[in-house]
C-alpha cells in the first residue's frame, strides 16, 4: 500500500473508524477486509453476513460502539493484513506466457465489490451531509476559504514549521527585461501592419507574378511569427525547495511519506538501440536518491527480443553492486558509462579513504559487465534457424516478433534479490506485451498504455515517469524536484505532469544541426509555463496517473453529461433533465470525454439513476477494459494495490491487461492513456489533458535532470525532423486539430491554443519558404525584382522592420540566457528543415491521411571512423537532400548570372544587382551548414549528390541562357530582327 492516511473503507471510501480502546475497526478477523461500521450495518440489513473477500461469516458482536472520529496516528491497511500470504508470486523469477484470464477472477473479486459500491451510495451521501453540517456549524458563516487554500492536514515537525510551507515558487522575469520585450513585440507588430500596407498598395507591374508570390509568402511568415511569438508573452522561472520536501514527508524515525513513482523505459530493437545504453538508463533509475520502496522500473520490450531480456538479467545482477556504491558516495551521474567517462578529478571532495579503492574495483566490475553485454550483442547478430532457446532448453516465446504471448519477468523487488550490502532494491520488471496478427498495436503509444495497466496491477504508483531508452537520469534528485510541484497541496492539485527539458551528450560545441534545440527548450517552453504549462515532448516527464486515466482536475467546475454528438471535450449539455433514462445513459457515454465523468468528485451532480449507471461495473469496463483489479486501482487517487485482490493472482492479471485484445471497444488511446492517431503521440496526449483543464509545469533544475546520448548526423537529423513534422500534419488532419477541438469549454487558454496551433501548422511553412528561397535566383536570372523602387518613407519602413527583428531577438536572449550562436543555429536549421523534411512531411501526410498511402524515405547506413564526433560528419544519401541541394545550386547559379549580366550592362546595372544578391546570399547563408555537411570530410560526399548537382546546374544554366521563358515577346522580336542583320 502507498497510503499515508488512516485506513479507508473499501466500499465507500470513508475512514473505517476506531474502537473505544483506540484500535482500528476490523470487520473480518480472518482476512482483515477494510470496511466501515456504516457499510457493515447496511450489509447486515440486506441479509449479507459474509466477508466479501474470504467468504467467512462475520462475528455477530462485531458491531459494538465505534467512535466516529478516527485516530490521528498514521497507519496503513497493510498493518491489518500482515498475516496474509506474502506476495511471493510477484517477486519470484518467473516468465508466464498466459495471455488470458479465468472468468473466476472477475466473479470472485469483481461483481460483489461493484454491487456493494452501488448499494452503499445512499449511505455514503448521508454521512457526507452530516459531516458538512458539522463543519458549517463550526465555521464562521461569513468566512469563506478560497479553493486554492484547501490543503491537506499535514502536521509539520519543528524544522519544517520554522520554514514556509511552500515547496516551490514562481520567479517572474525582471520587469525591466519583460516590459521592454513586450514593447518591442507590439512595435514589430505595428511595423508589420504598415509594411504589408505598403507592399499590397505598391505592386510591381513588370513582375506581377513574382510580387504576388512574395507578398503571399511574407503574410504567411508574419502569421507564423505571431503564433510563435505571443505564447512567449509571460515567461517565468521556477525554484524548488527539496529540503522542505524532505522535512515534510521524511521525518526521522518514521517511514517515508513521499509518493511512489513508476518508471517506464521503452525499447524496440536492441540492435538499433544498444542494450548497453538501455542498461545505463535502468541503472541510473535504480540508483536514484529516492526511497527504494517507492521506485519501480518497468522496461517495455516491444520487439520481444531475447537479447533485451538477457541484457536486463545482467543489468539486474550488476545493479546489486552499482546501487549501493552510488548511494554511499553520492556520485553524479549515476549511469556508469557516463560517470566513468567524465574528465574530472574524481578525488576532489571525497574524504573517505576507501573511495579510491572502491571506485577502481567498481570500474573494473563495469568493464567486465560491458564485456558480457557486448558478448550478448555479438551472439544475437545471427538468429538460429530453429529460433532462440532459454537456459532451461525451452523455446523463447518471442521468436516470432509479430505473434507471441505476453511476458512479464520481475527481477528485483522488495522481497527479491538484495544488493551486496543486504539492502532492498527497487523493483525491476521486464514487460513484453502480447502481439497477434490482425491487431493494431499502435507502436510506442500502445506500449506505454500497456505499461500503464501492468504497473497499475503490480504497484499502482500515483505518479509515472517515462524515459526513452537512451535518456539516463543525470540528476539523482530529479524525482524530488518534480515532487515539489506534484505533492504540493496547493500547486499540485491541478498539475497533470511536470516536464523536464531535454539535454544531450555527444554533440560538438558548434551544434551544426541544432540537435540540442536550445531555443525551444529554454525560450518557448518557459513561455508556455507562464500560461497553462509546457507541451509534453515524449520523454523526461512525470505524469499524475489520474490525469492519464482521463479524469478532470479536482478544482475545475463540475461537468454534466454531454450529448454524444458534441465535437469538443468541454461543451456543457443543454438537454432537459426529463430525458428518458436510456438517453441519459447514452449522453453520459459521450464520445469526447468518457473517462472524465467518472471523477468521484463529480458524482454529486447526478441523480440516483445516473449515479448507479456511471458507477456500475459495466460502464467502467467499457471505458477501462475487462479487468476488475485494474478498474478498482483507477479509483485509488493515492495509489497502492487494491485490497480486494489476492496477491497470488496479480501476475496472472498483469498478463491479462497486456493482451493484444484488451483495448478492443474501450477508450484506450481515445480518451485514456497515450492518445493514438499520430506518430507524435506526445503532443496529442498533452493537448488532451490541457483541454480537460489540467495544467503542466516546466522544471529546469541547475543540474540537468535527464540526458540523451545520440550524436545525430545531417541525414538522421532530417529524418527525425520529418517524423515530428509528419505527426503534426496528422494531428492537423484529425478530429483533435487545435483549431477547433475543445473550443466551447474554455478550459484551454487562448495563448495555449495558439501555441498548439503553431505545433501543427509549422510544417506548412515549408511551401512559402521554398517559394521564397527560389525567388532570389529567379530575380537574378530574369533581371526582375519583387520590390519596386523605394521612396524615403519606404526605406525607413524596411529599415524599421529589420531593426525590430534584431531587437526582438536581442531582448529574447536577455531574459532567456540563450546564446547568439544557439539562436543563429536554430534560425539556420529552421530553413534547412523547412525546405526538406517539413516539405516532405506535408506531402506524405496528405498522401497518408487522404489517400491511405504510406511513403517511407529510407536511409542507407555507413560506418564512421573512430573519431570524436566523427558520426556527425557522415552524409547518408536520402531523398530529403534533394530540395535544399537544388535551392543552393539555383541561387549560386543566379549569383553568377547576375554578376555576368551586370558586367555586360555597365555601371547602372550594379545598383539593382546588390538588392538581389543580398536575398540570394540570405538563402545561401542559412543553408551553409547543409552545404558544409554536404561537402563532408575527406571526400565523403555521396556520388549521387555530385551527379544531382551537376545535372541541376546544367539544366538551369540552359534555361537561363537558351530558353529563358521570362523574356517578353517584344524582346524576342527585337532579338530576331537583330539576328537577321548578321551575315552568317
Amino acid at each position: 500500500m502507498m497510503e499515508s492516511k488512516s485506513p479507508v473503507c473499501n466500499t465507500c471510501g470513508e475512514e473505517i473508524g476506531v474502537k473505544p480502546n483506540g484500535e482500528f475497526f476490523v470487520a473480518c478477523h480472518e482476512c482483515s477486509f477494510p470496511i466501515c461500521k456504516a457499510c457493515l450495518e447496511y450489509e447486515f440489513k440486506e441479509g449479507r453476513r459474509i466477508c466479501l473477500r474470504c467468504g467467512n461469516p462475520y462475528d455477530e458482536n462485531v458491531l459494538d460502539d465505534v467512535e466516529t472520529k478516527t485516530s490521528k496516528h498514521q497507519s496503513t491497511i497493510a498493518t491489518h493484513i500482515s498475516n496474509t500470504p506474502q506476495d511471493s508470486g510477484i517477486h519470484a523469477r518467473h516468465i508466464s506466457t498466459v495471455s488470458t484470464i479465468d472468468s473466476e477472477l472477475n466473479d470472485e473479486y469483481g461483481n460483489p465489490i461493484w454491487k456493494n459500491r452501488v448499494d452503499s451510495w445512499k449511505d455514503k451521501k448521508s454521512k457526507k451531509k452530516k459531516k458538512h453540517a458539522k463543519a458549517t456549524k463550526a465555521e464562521d458563516p461569513d468566512a469563506q476559504v478560497p479553493p486554492q487554500q484547501h490543503m491537506e492536514d499535514i502536521s509539520l515537525n519543528p524544522e519544517a514549521a520554522s520554514a514556509t510551507d511552500v515547496l516551490s515558487v514562481v520567479i517572474p522575469i525582471p520587469r525591466t527585461k519583460i516590459t521592454s520585450y513586450r514593447i518591442v513585440i507590439i512595435m514589430r507588430l505595428t511595423i508589420l501592419a504598415l509594411f504589408f500596407h505598403y507592399r499590397i498598395t505598391h505592386p510591381v507591374d513588370s513582375a506581377y507574378g513574382l510580387w504576388l508570390t512574395s507578398v503571399i509568402c511574407e503574410i504567411w511568415f508574419a502569421f507564423s511569427w505571431v503564433l510563435d511569438q505571443f505564447p512567449k508573452w509571460s515567461p517565468i522561472n521556477r525554484e524548488t525547495y527539496i529540503d522542505r520536501l524532505s522535512a515534510r514527508f521524511e521525518r526521522e524515525g518514521e517511514a517515508s511519506q513521499l509518493a511512489a513513482v513508476d518508471f517506464f523505459v521503452s525499447t524496440v530493437d536492441p540492435l538499433k538501440e544498444p542494450p548497453l545504453i538501455t542498461a545505463n538508463t535502468v541503472l541510473s533509475i535504480l540508483a536514484l536518491d529516492y526511497p527504494v520502496d517507492k521506485v519501480s522500473c518497468y522496461v517495455s520490450d516491444d520487439g520481444a527480443a531475447m537479447l533485451s531480456f538477457e541484457s536486463l538479467v545482467e543489468t539486474a545482477d550488476f545493479a546489486r553492486k552499482w546501487v549501493p556504491f552510488c548511494k554511499k558516495y553520492s556520485i553524479e551521474p549515476r549511469a556508469p558509462e557516463f560517470y566513468f567517462s567524465l574528465k574530472i578529478d574524481y578525488l576532489r571532495d571525497k574524504v573517505q579513504p576507501s573511495f579510491v579503492k572502491e571506485r577502481r574495483a567498481m570500474k573494473r566490475d563495469y568493464e567486465e559487465f560491458k564485456i558480457r553485454m557486448n558478448a550478448l550483442v555479438a551472439k544475437a547478430q545471427k538468429t538460429p534457424e530453429e529460433g532462440w532457446t532459454m537456459q532451461d532448453g525451452t523455446s523463447w516465446p518471442g521468436n516470432n516478433t509479430r505473434d507471441h504471448p505476453g511476458m512479464i519477468q520481475v527481477f528485483l523487488g522488495y522481497s527479491g534479490a538484495r544488493d551486496v550490502e543486504g539492502n532492498e532494491l527497487p523493483r525491476l520488471v521486464y514487460v513484453s506485451r502480447e502481439k497477434r496478427p490482425g491487431y493494431q498495436h499502435h507502436k510506442k503509444a500502445g506500449a506505454e498504455n500497456a505499461l500503464v495497466r501492468v504497473s497499475a496491477v503490480l504497484t499502482n504508483a500515483p505518479f509515472i515517469l517515462n524515459l526513452d531508452c537512451d535518456h539516463y537520469v543525470n540528476n539523482s534528485k530529479a524525482v524530488r524536484e518534480a515532487m515539489c510541484f506534484l505533492m504540493d497541496p496547493v500547486v499540485g492539485q491541478d498539475v497533470c505532469y511536470v516536464q523536464f527539458p531535454q539535454r544531450f551528450d555527444g554533440i560538438d560545441k558548434s551544434d551544426r544541426y541544432a540537435n540540442r534545440n536550445i531555443v525551444f527548450f529554454d525560450v518557448n517552453m518557459r513561455g508556455l509555463d507562464g500560461i497553462q504549462g509546457p507541451v509534453y515532448v515524449g520523454t523526461g516527464c512525470v505524469f499524475r496517473r489520474q490525469a492519464l486515466y482521463g479524469y478532470s482536475p479536482p478544482s475545475k467546475p463540475k461537468m454534466l453529461p454531454q450529448s454524444s454528438s458534441s465535437s469538443c471535450c468541454c461543451c456543457p449539455s443543454k438537454k432537459k433533465q426529463t430525458q428518458d433514462p436510456s438517453e441519459i445513459y447514452k449522453d453520459a457515454k459521450r464520445e469526447e470525454l468518457d473517462a472524465a465523468i467518472f471523477n468521484l468528485g463529480d458524482l454529486d451532480n447526478y441523480d440516483e439513476y445516473e449515479r448507479s449507471m456511471l458507477i456500475s461495473q459495466t460502464s467502467f469496463e467499457k471505458t477501462f477494459g475487462l479487468s476488475a483489479v485494474f478498474i478498482e486501482s483507477t479509483l485509488m487517487e493515492n495509489g497502492g494495490v487494491p485490497d480486494s485482490v489476492n496477491p497470488s493472482t496479480l501476475i496472472k492479471e498483469a498478463i491479462h491487461v497486456i493482451s493484444c485484445g484488451y483495448e478492443e471497444k474501450t477508450e484506450w488511446g481515445k480518451e485514456i492513456g497515450w492518445i493514438y492517431g499520430s506518430i507524435t503521440e506526445d503532443i496529442l496526449t498533452g493537448f488532451k489533458m490541457h483541454c480537460r483543464g489540467w495544467r503542466s509545469i516546466y522544471c529546469m533544475p541547475l543540474r540537468p535532470a535527464f540526458k540523451g546520448s545520440a550524436p545525430i548526423n545531417l541525414s538522421d537529423r532530417l529524418h527525425q525532423v520529418l517524423r515530428w513534422a509528419l505527426g503534426s500534419v496528422e494531428i492537423f488532419l484529425s478530429r483533435h486539430c487545435p483549431l477547433w477541438y475543445g473550443c466551447s469549454g474554455g478550459r484551454l487558454k487562448w495563448l495555449q491554443r495558439m501555441a498548439y496551433i503553431n505545433t501543427i501548422v509549422y510544417p506548412f511553412t515549408s511551401l512559402p519558404l521554398v517559394a521564397y528561397c527560389t525567388l532570389p535566383a529567379i530575380c537574378l536570372l530574369t533581371g526582375k525584382f519583387i520590390i519596386p523602387t523605394l521612396s524615403n518613407l519606404a526605406s525607413m519602413l524596411f529599415l524599421g522592420l529589420f531593426i525590430s527583428i534584431i531587437l526582438t531577438s536581442v531582448l529574447e536572449l536577455r531574459w532567456s540566457g540563450v546564446s547568439i550562436e544557439d539562436l543563429w543555429r536554430n534560425e539556420q536549421f529552421w530553413v534547412i528543415g523547412g525546405v526538406s523534411a517539413h516539405l516532405f512531411a506535408v506531402f506524405q501526410g496528405f498522401l497518408k491521411m487522404l489517400a491511405g498511402l504510406d511513403t517511407n524515405f529510407t536511409v542507407t547506413s555507413k560506418t564512421a571512423e573512430d573519431l570524436e564526433f566523427g558520426e556527425l560528419y557522415i552524409v547518408k544519401w536520402t531523398t530529403l537532400l534533394i530540395p535544399p541541394t537544388s535551392l543552393l545550386i539555383i541561387n549560386l547559379v543566379g549569383v553568377v548570372a547576375g554578376f555576368s549580366d551586370a558586367l555586360n550592362k555597365g555601371y547602372e546595372a550594379w545598383g539593382p544587382l546588390f538588392g538581389k544578391i543580398f536575398f540570394a546570399f540570405w538563402v545561401v547563408l542559412h543553408l551553409y551548414p547543409f552545404l558544409k555537411g554536404l561537402m563532408g570530410r575527406q571526400n565523403r560526399t555521396p556520388t549521387i549528390v555530385i551527379l544531382w548537382s551537376i545535372l541541376l546546374a546544367s539544366v538551369f544554366s540552359l534555361v537561363w541562357v537558351r530558353i529563358n521563358p521570362f523574356v517578353s515577346k517584344t524582346d524576342t522580336t527585337a532579338l530576331s530582327q537583330n539576328c537577321l542583320l548578321i551575315d552568317c
